[in-house]
């Protein structure tokens, strides 16, 4: 069998107005991002004369709808852009961006109209803090949507079931090149002891990706008169909130209590593996995730790389990742420690180009409905959009 297209079809209640996309996905380079595309599927006698528009949104949100109390706002727009589909205000053919685009037009027929959004280069990636089992509702998150609606203009009061949305993710990929592999060392003085105590602990390399294991060499000098009773490794996740409260969130993701000891005079060198991965987190609250579609799971956030000259503070949500070796010292007034941090990346490997051959292959349309989303709480229906209409709207092919 030949490959095969997915597209993406959201309708809204009342059969206005559907959204037809090729991806979910937009991958940031950094330097730049993939535009976003897409075509609007309209139904004139269901309009009755109003308009349609279609909106691209980035929010912040931070705590839940319902705690936004007291004038204080936990929702905030990080970007906005709204263009008019419907009547179009330009040639439907100049429109057209993309092979996806074309093709779906030839599909559907006259009633459907391209819609294209550049980001800008300063938004951040979708990234969400894992709420607790017992949480309802929005958390703290980064989001992306394009939302379609009739309306008799775009500040008129807009109906539900003239509504569709369907939420985006906006994906970083690990960046090419291997970087350095990171490495940090320190030396301890300790009271009553000739020699000092030196560690050192390294990576293999700077890039991990999701689900890889990551092995710490650790080399261990002690020539001090202390006795080492203990070597706990760990993985750290930073996530800090910016565009607020400039809270950080350190979460252990994994650990390992190796129980090794160093008497003095001793040396030690050995590798250990650690394995960051969301299965064994699930239920803790406040660790970051990459942003996910509702019926779709995800993994731990990755690492945020931003471009040079950005402001931080726009960024909503920055992760970041670091492996802590802990050494537990022995004393006669009790016990003392030596830490490493060692900073490395967690991401996604690039995955492989599309061919241009594939996209002549057949279309697939895949539609959006609330059996997908079994097991949510909350608002979830009404942010996912309403129900699909199925193939109503959609000529029938011949």
């Amino acid at each position: 069998m030949s490959p095969k297209n997915v597209i993406f079809k959201k309708i809204c209640k009342d059969k206005s107005v559907g959204v037809y996309m090729g991806k979910r996905d937009f991958v940031d380079r950094v330097d730049s991002v993939d535009p976003v595309d897409g075509v609007i599927l309209v139904d004139p006698e269901a309009l009755q004369g109003r308009k349609v528009f279609v909106t691209l949104s980035c929010t912040f949100r931070y705590g839940r709808d319902d705690m936004d109390v007291m004038g204080i706002a936990f929702r905030r727009e990080l970007y906005l852009s709204t263009r008019q589909v419907y009547p179009p205000l330009q040639d439907r053919e100049k429109g057209i961006h993309t092979k996806i685009q074309a093709r779906l037009l030839r599909k559907l027929g006259h009633n459907a109209y391209p819609f294209f959004f550049e980001f800008p280069d300063n938004l951040p990636c979708s990234v969400a803090l894992q709420p607790a089992p017992h949480d309802v509702g929005k958390q703290c998150a980064v989001e992306f949507e394009i939302k379609a609606f009739s309306a008799e203009s775009q500040d008129a009061k807009v109906r539900k079931r003239s509504t569709v949305k369907l939420m985006l993710r906006k994906v970083q990929y690990a960046p090419e090149g291997e970087g350095t592999a990171p490495s940090v060392e320190t030396t301890r003085d300790f009271v009553m002891s000739d020699k000092p105590l030196h560690v050192k602990a390294s990576l293999d390399k700077e890039i991990y990706y999701h689900g890889e294991t990551i092995k710490v060499h650790v080399n261990v000098t002690n020539n001090s008169s202390k006795n080492i009773k203990n070597i706990i490794l760990s993985v750290d996740q930073v996530a800090t909130v910016v565009l607020y409260s400039n809270d950080s969130y350190v979460k252990c993701v994994d650990i390992e209590d190796s129980g090794d000891s160093v008497s003095p005079g001793a040396t030690l060198q050995k590798v250990y593996k650690l394995l960051p991965v969301l299965a064994n987190n699930r239920e803790r609250r406040g660790i970051a995730l990459d942003g996910k579609l509702k019926h779709e799971d995800t993994n731990l956030a990755s690492t945020s790389i931003i471009r040079e000259g950005v402001l931080k503070e726009v960024m909503g949500i920055m992760v970041s990742y670091r492996v802590m070796v802990k050494l537990i010292v022995g004393g006669m007034m009790g016990s003392s420690e030596v830490g490493l941090e060692v900073p490395f990346k967690l991401m996604h490997p690039k995955p492989d180009a599309v061919k241009e051959s594939e996209a002549e292959e057949e279309m697939v349309f895949q539609e959006f409905k609330r059996s997908y989303l079994k097991g949510m709480v909350g608002d979830d229906e009404d942010e996912e959009g309403n129900v699909s209409g199925g193939d109503d709207m959609a000529p029938k092919e011949k």
